[in-house]
């Protein structure tokens, strides 16, 4: 088991200032349409090519929150950086939307730990905050804000749980 490649940073790996870059992902009008189907907002700025570029932005714009949804997904889950020590996403703060993210963008996410802090209930726990931003292809910041990460101090037994093959677990 010594030559087990590691899939992601324990807790001690972790300090205050530890930076990361997500992997970029390509906005599409796919993207915009499915987005609209999940969430029912189907404002014609995302919607409506005609509406849109008689808009300020003179073409359509993916939602905010699209943007938001897809940030999350390209930092921990997608890069698994944080796979053998993330519990659970607790929430945002101070989010800003500061410009758009069009079809064709491709965005990426710039984060940073900001602070890191033991659980006050858990021992085994603790809790990372990130300076996040989301930017696009010409590194121009279109969305930033906090978000915070309930992180364990000790190995995941799910993670471990995930590499056994069900066959060869005691159930």
């Amino acid at each position: 088991m010594g030559n087990e490649r590691r899939l992601g940073y324990t807790y001690a790996d972790l300090h205050v200032g530890m930076s990361f870059r997500s992997p970029g992902r390509t906005i599409t009008d796919a993207d915009l349409v499915a987005f609209s189907g999940l969430t029912g907002d189907y404002s014609e700025l995302h919607t409506s090519d005609v509406y849109a570029k008689s808009s300020q932005f003179g073409r359509r714009v993916a939602h905010g929150m699209l943007g938001l949804a897809y940030a999350h997904g390209l930092m921990w889950p997608r890069t698994g950086e944080l796979r053998e020590t993330a519990i659970a996403f607790l929430g945002i703060s101070d989010w800003k939307f500061v410009g758009p993210i069009f079809i064709g963008d491709n965005i990426f996410v710039n984060y940073r730990i900001a602070e890191l802090r033991d659980s006050k209930s858990k021992p085994t726990q603790a809790i990372a905050t990130f300076e996040v931003e989301i930017v696009n292809q010409d590194d121009r910041v279109v969305q930033r804000g906090r978000k915070v990460l309930l992180v364990s101090k000790v190995p995941l037994t799910a993670v471990e749980a995930s590499k056994t093959p069900p066959s060869a677990r005691d159930d």
